[in-house]
């Protein structure tokens, strides 16, 4: 899952991102409007953290213009502001939930999860390739009835190719939705957790399922 977190006071920010990543989530930040009504724009995301008191675009006014450009990504929108009129406007920008400042982090979790959930209705929640089975919502892979245990990051990664299967999928692609916009291409993580999820998937079982698609990437063949 990806998330984009729009909040112009940095320390707050950093603080987000850096739970939400020890949770097992992908991060951008922008700290100021412009930066991020294009992120929002030009990336794909599942949820959008918004602060509604941010420069060059203040929060209302960038959720009412994405939901004008039919960009429907979940919005949580987050403020200092406890007043109900506040709330009210922040609602009918777009938003989907509201939480004031300052808050618990477990209850900011708790809220993107319900969100995320919702969102998760809308699709396929159980994923399977011939003999793998994932449930999405359950965050349970099985192999011929037998659990598989994954990191979190293993499974966002098994999520994501199997959503995307019989395509290949570009290190590119990967480095962008499962990890961040900041990630350095050049290590060789992506690698590490390929490798990691075909030694708890395809091992000794058949027909292995994880191929690399020499010089293009890697896809999931159903």
């Amino acid at each position: 899952m990806r998330i984009l977190v729009i909040e112009d006071e940095k320390h707050i920010a950093d603080f987000i991102r850096q739970g939400l990543k020890e949770e097992g989530y992908a991060v951008d930040v922008a700290y100021e409007g412009e930066k991020g009504y294009f992120l929002a724009g030009t990336e794909t995301y599942d949820l959008i953290l918004l602060d509604l008191m941010i420069p060059k675009i203040d929060g209302v006014t960038l959720c009412r213009n994405l939901r004008r450009d039919k960009i429907e990504t979940p919005i949580i929108m987050l403020t200092a502001k406890h007043s109900v009129n506040d709330k009210v406007r922040g609602l009918e920008s777009g938003a989907n939930d509201y939480l004031t400042k300052p808050f618990a982090f477990k209850e900011l979790l708790a809220r993107i999860r319900v969100l995320l959930r919702q969102g998760a209705g809308k699709s396929v929640t159980v994923l399977q390739a011939g003999d793998l089975t994932v449930d999405v919502l359950g965050h349970k892979v099985t192999r011929v009835g037998k659990e598989i245990f994954l990191t979190t990051k293993e499974f966002f990664l098994l999520e994501y190719l199997l959503r995307r299967a019989n395509e290949v999928v570009t290190r590119t692609a990967i480095s962008e939705h499962v990890w961040d916009i900041n990630f350095d291409t050049t290590t060789n993580v992506i690698d590490v957790h390929i490798n990691a999820l075909r030694r708890k998937i395809d091992a000794g079982r058949e027909p292995p399922l994880i191929q690399t698609i020499r010089g293009r990437g890697y896809t999931i063949r159903i």
